[in-house]
């Protein structure tokens, strides 16, 4: 079990993995090892709270296919185990985010000061954009 929350954990064997050659660093060990790490969870088909699943779905983005399946994928470092820690670490940290509640919005309404601030300083750039527009008379 990966634990995500205290009371959020996921099963490992909800997790899919696909190994494929990495580009980038390596010389000849990469056209020989399959280093890159694709991790695939299926969030639809999770046992996850229904909030967090669709809390999920902007904090992903395109990770997160049309049928519900997140995908992560790794090719950072030479070593295929490492790839799948860090694949891994990015799920965690995804759905640790996604299980945040956002604070509820108090709705609150300005006071008499600040409009009165507001209304001021309007005046105020009324006047001076006025009297750039106007010509002295030179009669």
């Amino acid at each position: 079990m990966i634990r995500i929350t205290d009371s959020i954990s996921i099963d490992e064997d909800e997790i899919v993995w696909t190994f494929s050659r990495a580009s980038g660093p390596g010389g000849q060990n990469v056209n020989k090892v399959s280093t890159a790490a694709e991790l695939r969870f299926d969030v639809a088909r999770a046992f996850l709270p229904e909030d967090l699943k669709q809390r999920l779905g902007p904090i992903a983005g395109r990770l997160l296919t049309k049928d519900g399946v997140l995908v992560i994928s790794a090719q950072e470092t030479r070593s295929q185990e490492r790839n799948r820690e860090i694949a891994l670490q990015k799920l965690v940290a995804l759905l640790r985010k996604a299980a945040q509640r956002p604070k509820r919005r108090i709705a609150t309404r300005p006071t008499r000061a600040s409009k009165t601030r507001r209304l001021d300083s309007k005046a105020k750039r009324s006047t001076t954009k006025k009297l750039r527009g106007s010509k002295p008379d030179t009669d």
